[in-house]
């Protein structure tokens, strides 16, 4: 699979965008997307994941000079200066989706979800073709729970303009039709925000 084709148009990639814009508020000074996950910072690995998909990445960040540009600045991706990131999850969506380019489709993965790979990205990418009646296309947990990556429709971005607060995008996914595809275990939600979260990650999983 070269890379992911919008819908229909057959020039348009889709463009996948990293969400690397929070604060790590409770990890007491250590940045998780920092943190080694097999010998790679976080946020390096999940861009050379989304990477593997051949598509256009683009990586929010909460400003010009942040020390995770360093993990990503041999890489061939389009770094978005997010300064709404300081609102929260809602002020980084806004204004990271306000910079993407036009096309069919967008893919939003949250770079702190550790077992997230390319295959979890291609198989919500694949669900749009499968599922072409619905707007969102998202991942869920082997047991349903609803999580991450999530595909929005472009004809969605209006939406985004007004999101406010730290809910996310969960005011918009909760008002369209959705698709769901199971990924294993709990990938699709396995987020890590205190030291201690890391230090069962590495003696559960031995990355």
């Amino acid at each position: 699979m070269p890379f992911v084709r919008g819908r229909g148009q057959t020039g348009c990639m889709i463009p996948i965008l990293i969400l690397a814009a929070g604060e790590s508020r409770r990890m007491r000074g250590r940045d998780k997307l920092a943190e080694l996950v097999d010998g790679e910072p976080l946020l390096r690995r999940q861009t050379l994941a989304a990477l593997r998909l051949g598509g256009p990445v683009f990586v929010a960040l909460p400003g010009p000079g942040h020390d995770r540009a360093q993990h990503i600045a041999d890489l061939e991706v389009t770094p978005l200066i997010v300064p709404e990131a300081a609102e929260g999850m809602s002020g980084t969506l806004r204004g990271a989706v306000a910079q993407l380019p036009d096309c069919a489709a967008f893919l939003v993965v949250l770079a702190d979800l550790p077992l997230i790979d390319a295959a979890a990205m291609r198989a919500v990418c694949d669900l749009r073709e499968a599922r072409p009646e619905a707007m969102i296309w998202r991942g869920t947990t082997e047991t349903g729970k609803p999580g991450h990556p999530i595909l929005f429709d472009a004809r969605l971005r209006p939406e985004f303009e007004s999101l406010q607060g730290d809910t996310g995008g969960e005011v918009i996914v909760r008002h369209h039709p959705i698709a769901t595809v199971a990924l294993p275990g709990e990938a699709a939600r396995l987020d890590l925000d205190t030291p201690e979260d890391w230090d069962r990650f590495r003696a559960e999983t031995g990355l």
